[in-house]
């Protein structure tokens, strides 16, 4: 085992008996949502995981240990401490390790942690891809080559919706990773169901999914796959309101000169403020959505 891999009870005695395992990110919880909401959906989305079968490895990186499987207490701290925690990808691991520190893992991040431990399958809410004007500023997710790279399966709503849907699969099929559509032959664009833009495949049924992922291991590939879950009809926003409140507030980070790591959190906190809340409430119910059937597909395999 990797001596800076630390596994909690719970979870590897579920891997130890075989039984289904999903690992959790921790960005959604510092980053994604303010307090005490995040805390809350956090310890929401491994209930939904255990009434699902599947047993919760929420991941991050605690005094430098790369922790699969979190107590209610670091949660709770996550929480708390939200921005003031580093936002980890691959690229932070390794220097937060050394140091000792503390870091919520991005889809990225949260990948390499549960290859690590064995876990194959993990459910977000949206994963990182190409930005919209990627063909000048270079912006481009580590998610991207991390599903390129690293075998687990990403369940999630699809790509965020503030990100340029187009080229970030051109991305995924230069890349080589299969983007699957669960019940859908288009790509659900995080607060919508809808984008515009078609998948590579549709599957209906979680065991097609675990045929599929198992096949992608027989095979020895070494990369990923994404699974996108459209966001349930009910919590599902106005398309035309969702992308008002999207470019007004990529003009405010344009003007206001915010970049890098610090956009993602910037846009999705402008367009809670924007659309009175609602995105928040959406952002709950699709990661929810996207837990519920990753516990499926884990079960199933």
């Amino acid at each position: 085992m990797n001596m800076h891999l630390q596994i909690s009870p719970k979870v590897q005695k579920a891997l130890d008996e075989g039984r289904p395992v999903i690992a959790l990110e921790s960005t959604i919880i510092s980053h994604g949502m303010p307090y005490p909401q995040n805390v809350e959906t956090a310890l929401l989305c491994e209930r939904t995981a255990r009434e699902n079968g599947a047993e919760p490895a929420t991941i991050a990186v605690i005094g430098g240990k790369l922790c699969a499987g979190l107590t209610e207490e670091q949660i709770e701290y996550l929480g708390k401490a939200g921005t003031s925690v580093a936002k980890a990808s691959r690229r932070d691991l390794p220097v937060l390790v050394a140091r000792g520190a503390d870091g919520a893992t991005t889809v990225a991040a949260t990948m390499i942690i549960a290859a690590m431990a064995g876990i194959r399958v993990f459910a977000t809410g949206g994963v990182g891809g190409v930005h919209r004007g990627a063909e000048t500023t270079m912006d481009i997710s580590a998610d991207m080559d991390e599903l390129a790279n690293t075998p687990v399966a990403v369940v999630c709503a699809g790509a965020k919706s503030i990100l340029d849907l187009g080229l970030t699969l051109e991305y995924l099929e230069t890349k080589g990773v299969p983007v699957v559509g669960f019940g859908t032959d288009e790509l659900p664009a995080f607060y919508t169901r809808e984008s515009g833009f078609s998948v590579d495949y549709r599957m209906d049924k979680p065991e097609e999914v675990a045929a599929a992922i198992r096949a992608q291991r027989e095979m020895g590939y070494h990369g990923g796959m994404l699974i996108t879950n459209p966001i349930p009809e009910e919590y599902s926003m106005d398309k035309s309101r969702i992308d008002a409140a999207i470019e007004q507030a990529l003009r405010e980070a344009d003007e206001q000169g915010v970049k890098g790591k610090k956009i993602t959190p910037f846009l999705l906190a402008r367009i809670k403020d924007l659309t009175g809340g609602d995105s928040l409430a959406s952002n709950i119910q699709l990661v929810l959505n996207n837990v519920r059937l990753a516990s499926k597909i884990a079960a199933a395999l």
